[in-house]
């Protein structure tokens, strides 16, 4: 297809070049500042670590090998014939990529891996011990894999690109399309789809490894876990295996449909989820917190309570997208639209426009509780996922009322609140 025919968008998103660079150099920034304060006795994020370390003192190639390994051994996963193939959504030029899903047998064998590395006796505390040196090496991969798909979709049809990444190319464009980037299938071509690959393996399956570090590390300082230590555990654990065994849905996900696969989402797929999402085991390493057992059971049926509004939520959607006339959706409301599909407009997603989201927000509180009310720094990642969600909601609605047009309108009529039901 001639490039000149297909349209460039005019929408340059998170504001354009200038929010993209600037995104590049304040994600890696509070990863390692956070990482920094959560090891110091007050814990406080209005109290900067002076002693910064060195450059120097970050890079390690042994750790970098180890993350290149824990990489290489994901890969080799994924294309074990396990699991099932499934085709994604349609691309520009009318076709559909085939994917791999095959996560949650992954897990299984990293699971069965890792217990006969324990049994041989692997000191899995050594994560904790050199977390920022790993976090650097996340870094530097994360980087130099953006800057490899950019130049890969140099040379790609304009019909691959996300359309962040169809705005222009060339060095005007540069920090947008390495930031957001270019591709939104940089898999074609090669023998692992890296965008869906990146978003469910490595990143989610590091994050349980590192707070199973956590718990060990703490075991190693006090003797036991703390309760505390264990609810955040099977909290984020039982999260990372729903998403690995409801792998499928990721392909539909605005990450993979939508976003082209920059920086941002290499960065957060490798550093971002897997070592600030598990801020709150790695304070516990330092800060222990007592719970009562009525409290924690309180905290438990909280996360209950999300996970159901979540699951159900997702399961709900995921089911009427597969099958309409399935009996478990075929009696919910619906709103025509021009494009042929129909909008929920009861059950879960006639509560709120993003239930899925409300079940997110609650889990996250739940996962904060368990280390106290003394500091703020293991509630940043309820505040930076409430951000991150409205920020998506936006970009939710600008996109649905550009597709469906009036029946986006009478949609949001009848289902007024977004998120969180007579607030927002």
């Amino acid at each position: 297809m001639d490039r000149l025919k297909v349209p460039r968008t005019k929408e340059l998103e998170f504001g354009g070049v200038f929010g993209v660079a600037l995104l590049m150099v304040v994600m890696p920034s509070t990863v390692f500042y956070l990482l920094l304060v959560c090891r110091t006795e007050q814990a406080s994020a209005l109290s900067p670590p002076w002693a910064l370390p060195s450059l120097r003192s970050l890079w390690s190639p042994q750790d970098f090998a180890l993350v290149l390994a824990w990489l290489a051994f994901q890969a080799l996963l994924y294309r074990l014939p396990m699991g099932k193939i499934t085709e994604g959504s349609l691309l520009r030029d009318k076709s559909r990529l085939q994917y791999r899903i095959n996560g949650f047998y992954a897990m299984l064998v990293t699971a069965l891996m890792l217990a006969a590395g324990l049994a041989g006796g692997l000191r899995l505390s050594y994560i904790y011990d050199h977390i920022l040196q790993l976090a650097f090496a996340a870094t530097v991969l994360a980087f130099g894999l953006s800057l490899l798909l950019y130049f890969k979709a140099l040379l790609a049809p304009e019909t691959a690109l996300a359309p962040s990444g169809n705005s222009g190319k060339g060095p005007p464009n540069l920090e947008n399309s390495v930031g957001c980037g270019m591709r939104k299938s940089p898999e074609e071509g090669m023998s692992i789809p890296i965008a869906v690959f990146k978003e469910i393996s490595p990143g989610l399956m590091r994050w349980a490894l590192i707070n199973m570090a956590m718990l060990v590390k703490e075991t190693e300082l006090r003797g036991s876990p703390s309760l505390a230590m264990i609810l955040v555990n099977a909290f984020q654990f039982l999260y990372v295996v729903d998403a690995l065994w409801h792998e499928e849905a990721v392909l539909t996900t605005m990450d993979i449909v939508q976003d082209g696969f920059g920086f941002m989402l290499a960065y957060g797929d490798l550093a971002w989820v897997p070592f600030l999402y598990s801020l709150q085991s790695c304070f516990l390493v330092t800060h222990p917190q007592k719970l009562s057992l009525p409290l924690a059971g309180g905290i438990v049926l909280l996360n209950a309570l999300g996970y159901s509004i979540f699951r159900g939520a997702n399961s709900q959607k995921n089911t009427f997208r597969r099958n309409p006339a399935d009996p478990r959706v075929a009696g919910l409301r619906t709103i025509p639209t021009a494009t042929g599909r129909r909008l929920l407009v009861s059950g879960w997603w006639g509560f709120v426009r993003h239930p899925n989201y409300l079940g997110d927000l609650i889990m996250a509180f739940a996962w904060s509780l368990p280390c106290g009310f003394t500091h703020i720094l293991p509630y940043f990642y309820i505040i930076y996922f409430t951000l991150l969600l409205a920020h998506r909601d936006a970009r939710d609605e600008h996109q649905c009322l550009r597709k469906y047009g009036l029946a986006w309108h009478e949609y949001c009529r009848r289902v007024p609140y977004r998120i969180v039901p007579y607030l927002y």
